[in-house]
């Protein structure tokens, strides 16, 4: 911030570590309008969250940055002209209007002036020379106007009969968005996934009914006593970390020429948001109870959808968990959330046909999937995460056990 007695320059704040530029997503304020001291009058886009940036003084506001545009930080984004506030109390005496007997004349159009080449063509083709722009000294007609303009309106009525030919119905209208920061972001990360990892996906499935049993038992007494709904994410984030200390690799990193083996649970949770998809991280699951896990969930999430999140609630994580079933989507393959190994994604629980003990019995099924970085996760390894999850998920005792 720069200040002297009349105005305040603001620049593109410093938001977080490793982010070296902004984009501005809102005017709350409209240029030109009285802001108070530390009142909110922007939103601005980062790669990972949205911000509010506040006013640094009161006064008139001076918007140097449109919506939409991109800026790096330290650069102007506004002033502020330091005036006393408007007296809005004050009646605003409204100037009589003289009204004027003569009808305004509407304005003719000028005859376009043509060389000759091109009058005698304008002349030949039929074509009225206020319909063609001029491109010659002092606007004048030249050949090469005339010409295009002949091309451009053949190419019209080609359209149009072609158009009609078709007899399109209903709207054909499109309409075009800027792609925000956090949207750009988000596709450079995923292509990178994809061409900078050996990724892979390994599927299994997995009977709800002990889950869906135990939380139909005891669920009523949980919200009692912990005022927080008990949902399937704290079952799977737990059994999660058991199996992630069984088979390390899954929660393992790379780090150039070194793997990167972490002895704490630090699980990044998906959420998607009306600006995209973010993945706030709860911090050492391992430690946590059902309801405190419950708890942070409901927390990120909030945060998240009302843009609220800061860098450091989504920076780090060793593992992530996407789930897809709340959209309906019976399978898919996630993608890893770099510079993590995996990631794990569950989907719809649907009823189905399977056997058990030599009968057909119909369960809650849910398929599971794990995508996985093979550079650091080998087969064996994953698929064995993928067993042991299931094991502790259908026996849901063992999460208490650690068995």
């Amino acid at each position: 911030m720069k200040k002297n007695d009349k105005i305040t320059e603001m620049f593109v704040p410093a938001v977080g570590e490793s982010i070296s530029e902004v984009t501005i997503s809102s005017w709350i304020k409209s240029d030109g309008e009285y802001v108070d001291l530390d009142e909110i009058i922007a939103e601005i886009d980062s790669d990972k969250a949205t911000f509010e940036l506040t006013a640094e003084a009161s006064g008139k506001l001076i918007i140097e940055a449109e919506e939409g545009t991109t800026l790096e930080i330290g650069k102007l984004i506004c002033k502020i002209e330091i005036t006393d506030k408007p007296n809005t109390d004050k009646k605003t005496e409204i100037p009589q209007v003289k009204t004027s007997q003569e009808s305004p004349k509407a304005e003719s159009k000028q005859k376009s002036v043509s060389t000759p080449v091109a009058k005698n063509i304008l002349e030949d083709k039929g074509l009225d020379p206020n319909e063609v722009s001029g491109t010659g000294v002092g606007g004048k007609i030249t050949k090469e106007d005339v010409l295009k303009s002949e091309k451009k309106s053949k190419a019209l009525e080609y359209s149009k009969v072609e158009s009609d030919s078709h007899e399109f119905k209903g709207n054909r209208n499109q309409r075009r968005e800027k792609m925000s920061q956090l949207r750009k972001t988000i596709s450079k990360r995923l292509v990178s996934v994809k061409n900078e990892t050996a990724m892979l996906t390994t599927f299994n499935e997995v009977d709800m009914d002990p889950i869906m049993n135990l939380r139909k038992k005891y669920k009523d007494s949980f919200k009692e006593k912990f005022d927080v709904n008990l949902g399937f994410m704290s079952f799977f984030a737990k059994a999660c970390c058991v199996a992630l200390n069984d088979w390390p690799a899954v929660n393992a990193m790379l780090d150039e020429n070194e793997i990167v083996y972490n002895d704490y649970c630090d699980i990044s949770i998906a959420v998607s948001t009306p600006k995209g998809l973010v993945v706030p991280v709860i911090r050492n699951v391992e430690n946590l109870s059902f309801d405190q896990i419950e708890k942070e969930i409901i927390r990120l999430a909030t945060k998240a959808r009302d843009g609220k999140l800061s860098i450091e609630e989504m920076q780090g994580g060793t593992f992530t968990i996407t789930n897809g079933g709340i959209f309906g989507s019976m399978m898919s393959t996630p993608i890893i959330n770099s510079p993590q190994s995996a990631i794990l994604g569950m989907h719809n629980i649907i009823k189905r046909a399977v056997v058990v003990n030599d009968e057909v019995s119909v369960k809650p099924m849910m398929y599971l999937a794990l995508s996985y970085d093979h550079r650091i996760i080998d087969g064996r390894e994953s698929v064995s995460f993928l067993v042991r999850l299931k094991e502790l998920l259908e026996d849901p005792s063992r999460l208490l056990l650690k068995i």
